[in-house]
């Protein structure tokens, strides 16, 4: 008996190592978020700095650039005019659009040679730009009489590019983080697998002996002719052990369904149900008058999401109430909706009604309704979902069978 216990101990031990591995992968994308959040804010910090650092360095060549054409214009220095023809040449990276002093165009550098020609109102639009992200500077032509004309500039390719990293930084950390939480997800939902696996088989496995032993019993008890009184009842209690054992044995391996009559498999369950509630609780089946309703179905886990289902409803209504099982057929869609006056669930529930580990009763592990879950849509390749709830009203679970 010991052993038996701490085998059941060691089970549990694994589901709530599974349940904290959940938890650890929401802090795990919280986690990725605040790093992600701390890289870009970083980023877009030092980019703004190096931009500034980078356009005061354009504005001193432009200034340059500048003096080297006034050079151009009033000396006749060859020297100085060689060094001013180069440093004026040299400018192949910043657009500049020099005006007079009334704003009309005299001439450009660096602009987009192709729109130019094609596109006459290329440089108007430029020069709108370059007003929007700099101050001109101002080209003395002449001192006597005084003129001048205006030079404004863009910013080069470099500058752009700077400017730009952070937001494609930003969508490389996303792509990250989003590839980072989905095989994140996807080991998770493996270990998941695993740990259902493998606490289903555990549960089956200890309650194989318990069975076995019990179906000798009763095999002894059919021997004295006194005994003959109770054994249906406890051939009923070991059957109920060998269905439960069954049942915890088929999760983890891929159960056969066959074509099965959805009404008879529910009226079974709402029967075994009825015996187990109190008087106050009305259980009523609506068919709409139809036939046989069939489905591809493994009977016993079927049967298991149908059992898991009555019981939340009865402990949901607290021994008082109405049960309502409605299964009609859509096309080749049949659908089941499992309803209670009981006192419902609260929007803040609603979400997590289905995660492993969660129940609002004070007893049970609060496995039930994500096991049904995982019954109908990894084994029947259906849905299972709460179509309806409000506080003090009651609930409506859905179940979608679609054909395979």
């Amino acid at each position: 008996m010991g052993s038996k216990i701490q085998e059941g101990s060691q089970t549990w031990e694994t589901l709530f190592t599974f349940i904290a591995m959940l938890q650890a992968l929401f802090s795990w994308r919280t986690l990725l978020s605040v790093i992600a959040i701390g890289i870009v804010t970083g980023s877009i910090i030092y980019s703004n700095y190096l931009g500034r650092k980078l356009g005061q360095e354009e504005k001193g060549k432009v200034e340059l650039w500048v003096e080297a054409n006034t050079v151009l214009l009033q000396t006749n220095d060859r020297n100085a005019l060689n060094l001013a023809n180069r440093i004026s040449t040299d400018n192949a990276d910043i657009p500049i659009i020099a005006t007079d002093d009334k704003d009309s165009v005299l001439d450009n550098r660096n602009l987009d040679s192709v729109k130019l020609k094609r596109d006459p109102l290329y440089i108007q639009r430029q020069l709108t730009l370059f007003k929007s992200l700099h101050a001109p500077i101002i080209w003395e032509t002449s001192k006597t009489p005084y003129t001048y004309n205006k030079v404004y500039y863009g910013e080069s390719m470099l500058q752009k590019e700077i400017r730009y990293y952070p937001i494609i930084q930003l969508c490389i950390i996303a792509l990250f983080i989003i590839v980072t939480i989905t095989a994140m997800n996807a080991r998770y939902r493996s270990d998941q697998n695993q740990v259902w696996a493998g606490m289903a088989k555990e549960t089956a496995h200890q309650l194989g002996t318990p069975v076995s032993s019990l179906e000798a019993w009763v095999e002894l008890l059919k021997e004295g002719q006194d005994n003959a009184s109770v054994l249906p009842d406890l051939q009923r209690d070991v059957a109920r052990l060998r269905l439960v054992s069954d049942r915890f044995s088929k999760i983890g391996s891929t159960p056969k369904l066959e074509e099965t009559d959805v009404l008879l498999q529910v009226q079974q369950m709402m029967d075994y149900m009825r015996k187990r509630a109190t008087g106050k609780v009305k259980f009523d089946l609506q068919t709409h008058g139809s036939g046989p309703v069939e489905a591809p179905l493994s009977p016993p886990l079927f049967d298991w999401v149908i059992e898991n289902l009555l019981k939340n409803a009865l402990d949901a209504m607290e021994g008082k109430g109405q049960i309502t099982v409605d299964v009609h057929q859509q096309s080749s869609t049949v659908i089941i909706d499992v309803s209670d006056t009981g006192k419902g669930i609260t929007k803040r529930n609603l979400q997590n009604v289905f995660k492993p580990g969660f129940t609002t009763k004070k007893r049970g592990w609060g496995l039930g309704l994500s096991l049904s879950k995982r019954i109908i849509e990894q084994y029947h390749h259906g849905s299972l979902y709460v179509k309806w709830s409000e506080p003090g009203k009651g609930t409506t679970f859905r179940i979608v069978l679609r054909p395979s």
